[in-house]
């Protein structure tokens, strides 16, 4: 019975020192966010592709959610107005911010058909690889932020069809920054799960 009493009193005073000892918080660097996660489509513009294969395309974007990352400002609930689709100022951090200072960001694309910023110069199939096998143009596998092994089992007719409402959109010309490695400084905001944004 002694020893118990001993032990007990050890524990109320450990559990009274911790409770006096300010821990830090890795969360305490970042911001919780109310991110928008559900954005409507775009329209398309006039185009010389099947009305039916853009609207199936419009319709499956829609549903994926690509303007959700894609679209400047909703990562941070603030969709910037004329620029959906048209690539995130926003990054997204692709290693863990909590055992990394400096972690890993991806600025999501422009997915307008802008010759100079967007998707403009790429082609229907490299594109329907890229959103099914997640390779980019220069024929490397991309960082799977964006959640291409998800769309792996995407039939070949639906990749097309959001790869034709893609190349249907008004082109918008915004460019995002340069993706950065892990270790690197980010000069520009980014989420963590899209749910908290650093405070830099």
């Amino acid at each position: 019975m002694h020893t118990f009493l001993i032990r007990l009193i050890a524990i109320i005073g450990i559990l009274a020192l911790s409770s006096c000892t300010n821990y830090y918080n890795p969360l305490d660097d970042y911001d919780q966010l109310e991110p928008s996660t559900i954005l409507a489509a775009p329209p398309a513009a006039e185009t010389d592709y099947p009305a039916e294969q853009v609207s199936r395309g419009k319709y499956l974007v829609g549903l994926l959610g690509c303007g959700s990352c894609h679209t400047d400002g909703a990562l941070v609930g603030a969709p910037v107005p004329g620029r959906a689709l048209a690539g995130s100022y926003t990054g997204i951090a692709y290693s863990n911010p909590m055992a990394q200072s400096r972690p890993g960001v991806l600025y999501p694309s422009n997915l307008t058909p802008d010759n100079a910023t967007g998707i403009g110069t790429r082609s229907l199939p490299d594109l329907v690889r890229m959103i099914r096998l997640g390779v980019n143009e220069h024929g490397s596998q991309t960082i799977p932020v964006m959640p291409w092994p998800a769309y792996a089992n995407i039939e070949p007719d639906d990749a097309q069809a959001i790869a034709v409402y893609l190349k249907s959109l008004p082109p918008v010309n915004h460019k995002v920054l340069a993706n950065i490695t892990p270790g690197q400084r980010s000069t520009a905001p980014f989420v963590h799960f899209g749910v908290y944004q650093s405070k830099q």
